[in-house]
């Protein structure tokens, strides 16, 4: 589909959009509520961790490998097929009890999370046009987050009050609701243009354009696994309790007005102005969370960590597609899911053996180290760059 140099909400857009919404919800509403179910069956809150690991572990092994044949398939095709793999599995998971069959299924709906999410991303920045990929990518990350966000909430609460066979027909309906989307999606041009150079498997799968983004948000997500897995042990050793879900309330409103404006100045500006504020805001956030002691301090924290993931995310992202060339943006998106889902993979269990050792408090304000070292590395990154291109300047005068 031809785009015009100013059209970002084209009808495709916005199909992308709402498929990526749905998804994240359909998905991570098995996420959060496959471990709870799996706990309640055999009493074992680690087995039912299992449940999630697989699912990670699968959909990170995955991405690189849909990323090096996206040039060759049909994503629409492709998202279809995988659609329909997932609602076998969710079929499957009916009344179904065994832990191995269970988690044989997780492995596949992690496979199929990796394949549709890189290419939900590439569909959106494919599709948004160049001076407006900022802001088109902040409005696929609010789709993803909004998603995610909403998912344990209308988990929990089916689970709460009917069934996890409840929660599969649920997923099951909304899945139907995004394959009746891709059906409809008839106007995108589904087919990345291939490079003419010779592809290996290692170019297909990386990009050093798209390397020191991808770096930073698995710094990032380092911390962002740590915030939404252990916020509630911070409630209840600062004596919050439920009101701590002011935080995810006050996050989610932040991070969805930011995610469009920092997409707009990144479009004008780059990312130059907006990864050192927001990467200011995330350590006051995580620092402030490690003196929590009343409700109004913890409202500030959202305030403060909204702005840094709402910026800084997007802004990542769209930094590593504009790097690479077009045919690499499938890589490029790939790069950077697979080192968010590194960083909270790695980031949970990390910060919870110190949060085990020394508490929550201590544990956010050691957190805030990972974004000291992102901002270093970013101020770095950023001054060899500027060296590398005062010498070509020098020599070409």
């Amino acid at each position: 589909m031809a785009q015009t140099k100013y059209t970002l909400w084209s009808l495709s857009f916005v199909q992308v959009i709402l498929m990526t919404f749905l998804f994240f919800l359909c998905m991570h509403m098995l996420n959060a509520s496959f471990p709870v179910y799996i706990t309640n069956i055999h009493h074992n809150p680690a087995i039912g961790g299992m449940m999630m690991t697989a699912f990670m572990i699968a959909s990170i092994v995955t991405r690189p490998f849909i990323s090096m044949a996206l040039h060759k398939v049909s994503m629409k095709k492709t998202i279809i097929l995988t659609l329909i793999g997932i609602f076998i599995c969710i079929a499957l998971s009916y009344n179904r009890f065994s832990l191995p069959f269970l988690l044989v299924i997780r492995v596949l709906e992690g496979i199929g999370f990796g394949i549709i999410t890189t290419i939900l991303a590439t569909m959106a920045t494919t599709i948004a046009p160049k001076n407006r990929l900022g802001e088109g990518v902040g409005y696929f990350g609010m789709a993803t987050s909004l998603g995610a966000s909403l998912s344990p909430v209308v988990a929990l609460a089916l689970l709460h009050s009917a069934s996890f066979n409840t929660i599969l027909i649920v997923t099951f309906l909304i899945a139907a609701c995004i394959l009746v989307c891709c059906l409809l999606l008839s106007d995108v041009q589904l087919m990345i243009e291939p490079t003419v150079e010779k592809r290996t498997f290692v170019s297909a799968i990386y990009d050093k354009n798209a390397l020191l983004p991808s770096l930073l948000v698995f710094f990032l997500c380092v911390t962002f696994g740590g915030v939404f897995n252990f916020i509630d042990g911070l409630g209840g050793e600062v004596g919050l309790g439920a009101k701590v879900s002011w935080f995810f309330l006050i996050f989610m409103i932040i991070m969805l007005f930011i995610r469009p404006i920092s997409g707009r100045i990144f479009d004008k500006k780059s990312h130059e102005v907006l990864i050192y504020p927001a990467g200011i805001c995330g350590i006051a956030g995580l620092m402030l969370l490690s003196m929590t002691n009343h409700l109004w301090i913890l409202i500030i924290a959202g305030v403060c960590y909204g702005i840094a993931y709402g910026t800084m995310h997007p802004t990542l992202q769209a930094w590593a597609v504009r790097n690479v060339n077009v045919s690499k943006k499938g890589t490029a998106n790939a790069m950077i899911l697979t080192c968010m889902d590194l960083g909270m993979a790695i980031g949970s269990p990390t910060l919870g053996m110190i949060a085990n050792h020394s508490g929550y408090r201590v544990m956010y304000g050691y957190s805030s180290i990972f974004i000291v070292v992102l901002l270093l590395i970013y101020l770095v990154a950023s001054r060899r760059n500027a060296v590398v291109v005062g010498t070509k300047k020098q020599r070409s005068v």
